[in-house]
This record gives C-alpha cells, structure tokens and sequence, in this order.
C-alpha cells in the first residue's frame, strides 16, 4: 500500500477544516473565473510548508492551481483566523480524547533565521544576526498550546505572560473549558521574579531554573517535550528559515504546523497510524 503524501488531505481532517473556512458568495450570472476548489487549494499550501517550495514553483501538475491563488486564498483564510480557530478544535478533540495534559505546560523560543520583514531584530547571543524567534508552550507531552513571533532581540522572558495568555479556552469535556496549566516549566532566560508574580497572578505556579545555580535542576527531564515540539514544527522546511516578508503570512504557517502536530498526536492517540 503506497504511504499517502503529507501534503495529502484525507477526508477525516478536511470534515473538519471545511467548516471552517469562510463562506465566499459568487454572483450567478457573472461568476468571473472558474473557482478552484478549497480542498487542492489548501494542499498546495501543505506543500509550501512541507517541501518549503518557493510559491512561483509551485508544480502545476499535481493540480493544487496557481502559486498566487494559493497565496490569496492564505491571506484571506488568515485574515478570517482559521489557523487559531483549527488549533483549538483539534485541541478541543485531543482533551476529550484524554490527550491532553495540562498538569504542566513548558515554554522556549529558538532563534530562526530572517530573510527580513516585520517583527525581525539582531539577536543578542548569535553573532548579531538579524532573525526572529518562535515562542512555543505546550503542553506536559509536548502537545502545541500556543505560539507566537517576535524579532530576535526579544528577551525569551517577555514572552512568558503573552504565551500563557494565548492559550485558547479549550473544549472537549464537561464544564468549564480549561485554559490554564497547573504549572509551567521553563529554562534560565525566563529567570526573573517580576515575571514569577506575574505568573502566579494567572493562577499557574513557575518552575524556572535560577541563573548562577548548576546544573541538575531536574527541570530538563520534563522540558525536553518542547524541545522535541520545535524538533516537529521545524521538520516543516518552510519553517527553518523565514522566507516571508509578511509577519502575519508566517505566523499563519506556524499555526497551521501546530494544528497539524495536533492532528497527528489525535491520530495516534486513536491508534491510527
């Protein structure tokens, strides 16, 4: 049996995509140019994100339509907020699915490189090479909760609060959705009691190592999980360096990796392969 192509779209994700992209009305009588379907459309941005395929080169025989109709069809789609809206369904489908552990949450944020555009900065502990970062929580498995993007000469520290806030209300359960972990793990460059406050001011207890201190915390026997989650997200060739301009267009793609990691971790967790 021939292994289906990752940028292919099986039926059981896209039930749930479909749904929620926006409803685009086309007059009847001057419909303009032949409407490519949302299904291809959507697997030739896959490709993009899985091969990192320039868009102009988009292979035209696999049917996916025009680098720019894919690219047009990504603005407007993020502009709608599909990306977060798909994270958190597939997050609502892991917590019922008793996948998700939010008894603890860890959090990093690697440096990437830039080809330029906004939210980019000269990193302060590579060379001052301009770049941006990716910050990541996930959850005690190293399920993605939530990202974002900032130049590369942002503290990792100030990103702590705007990633735990990001989390999405999740669904899945009966009662209330849950949205904050118990507890949350992080390395020496979160290290700052100003932020400790802050932390324990959401509910959510820090556990982040002390500057100056050893090594053999214990601390990295349970971080690691976001470290394997980068490991996932910058398996995606579109991810390992930022070609876009547009900040919005990357973030789109960083979000749509984390929905797909999501889907996979759903997948296994039914026994699928």
């Amino acid at each position: 049996m021939t292994r289906p192509k990752p940028w292919h779209v099986e039926d059981e994700l896209w039930a749930v995509i479909e749904p929620i992209l926006p409803k685009v009305e086309r007059p009847a009588q001057h419909p303009g140019r032949k409407w490519h379907p949302n299904r291809l459309v959507f697997q030739g941005i896959l490709f993009v994100l899985h091969t990192g395929i320039s868009r102009e080169h988009l292979p035209q025989e696999l049917g996916f339509g025009s680098g720019k109709t894919c690219w047009r069809r990504l603005a407007e789609w993020t502009e709608a907020g599909v990306w977060p809206r798909l994270h958190e369904v597939l997050l609502a489908k892991l917590r019922g699915a008793n996948a998700l552990d939010f008894s603890r949450a860890a959090v990093d944020g690697p440096h990437s490189g830039v080809k330029g555009g906004s939210k980019t900065g000269r990193s302060p502990v590579d060379r001052g090479k301009t770049g941006s970062k990716h910050h990541l929580i996930t959850d005690a498995t190293g399920i993605p909760l939530a990202v974002t993007l900032t130049g590369g000469n942002r503290n990792d520290v100030t990103q702590l609060i705007p990633l735990l806030q990001a989390v999405p209300p999740v669904l899945g359960k009966r009662g209330r959705p849950r949205r904050r972990p118990d507890v949350v793990l992080g390395d020496r460059g979160y290290d700052h009691d100003k932020y400790r406050r802050l932390v324990w001011g959401l509910g959510v207890k820090p556990m982040i190592a002390r500057r100056g201190t050893e090594h053999g915390s214990g601390l990295g026997t349970q971080c690691w999980v976001v470290e394997r989650a980068f490991a996932h997200l910058h398996w995606f060739r579109r991810l390992r360096i930022r070609w876009e301009v547009r900040a919005d267009i990357h973030e789109a793609f960083l979000r749509l990796a984390c929905a797909l990691i999501c889907w996979r971790r759903l997948r296994s967790s039914r026994g699928q392969p």
